[in-house]
């Protein structure tokens, strides 16, 4: 599997506290539509944290249904547990996903050799494809430079890095050292562009769950080239990108969604509603970026 474009970090729809089956059908065909390389189910913007373990895997097999094969499926199964994760990918495999994205381990913290341990037993476990995810500010815990290129050297089931650090520094040293092959995909909308710059192939987009389109063609024109336009896109998208995050995600984006009518902006506790003054400052927002 090459990794290269556009892949929608999904959200999980809710409606009175359930999975809105309906809802995702909904929001499947439009990142399709939209013409994105892939979809991310039940990552953190999918909440996975407060998903049951079967609604969990019911997500990515009814994404992978929804799909139908048109798209990539890039199935969110990591844990701070490596017992967990193993049981997550073998279930995504089973499900259909074309391969899985593993997140640091969070909260128990461990060293890089248990990283490398941790990533290596799941490598062992599955034959999915497999994208590391490191994102310090979350996990307590950064994949370092030096363990990710001896993962994937050692496993090449491990083909690319989602990377939510926010160095452009650190990208660099990736690519530097990392074959040609190997995916590196940012891992935050606003870092895109200068990502692009020095050496990523992508971006695993929050943004593009709104506007999958626009998020396609910032990537798509920077990779053929036409940097002056890639960069004009950015300015354009960048205070959405910003205030998408206004709070945690994916409240703010799930409150966008559901000002188009897709989604209702429901979130599991312990996140809660957007509060009102980021409600007023994130439609100011979209009304200047526009929602098309």
């Amino acid at each position: 599997m090459r990794l290269l474009g556009t892949y929608t970090a999904l959200v999980t729809p809710f409606r009175g506290g359930v999975v809105d089956e309906e809802a995702l059908r909904r929001l499947v065909e439009a990142q399709i539509e939209g013409g994105v390389a892939g979809l991310v189910p039940v990552g953190t913007t999918g909440e996975s944290p407060t998903l049951t373990h079967e609604e969990h895997i019911r997500v990515i097999a009814k994404t992978v249904e929804f799909a139908a094969g048109r798209v990539t499926v890039l199935a969110g199964t990591g844990s701070n547990s490596t017992a967990e994760a193993i049981e997550l990918t073998r279930a995504a495999e089973e499900a259909g996903a074309d391969g899985a994205l593993l997140v640091a381990p969070y909260y128990n913290k461990p060293s890089q050799a248990g990283l490398y341990a941790h990533f290596s037993a799941i490598a062992q476990s599955t034959r999915l494809p497999l994208v590391l995810y490191s994102i310090p500010g979350r996990c307590g815990v950064e994949i370092a430079v030096e363990t990710v290129l001896a993962l994937a050297q050692e496993h090449k089931s491990v083909i690319g890095l989602k990377e939510a650090g926010g160095s452009v520094d650190r990208l660099s040293q990736l690519r530097q050292l990392l074959p040609d092959e190997f995916a590196l995909l940012s891992g935050d909308d606003s870092l895109t562009l200068p990502f692009l710059s020095v050496g990523a192939v992508g971006v695993i987009s929050v943004a593009s769950n709104l506007l999958p389109k626009a998020v396609v063609d910032l990537v798509q024109t920077f990779l053929a080239g036409d940097i002056r336009e890639a960069e004009r896109l950015h300015r354009r998208l960048y205070p959405l990108f910003r205030d998408l995050f206004v709070e945690t995600n994916p409240v703010p984006i799930k409150t966008a969604l559901s000002l188009r009518g897709w989604i209702t902006p429901e979130v599991r506790l312990p996140l809660v509603p957007l509060q009102p003054n980021n409600q007023a400052r994130l439609e100011k927002t979209l009304s200047l970026v526009g929602m098309e």
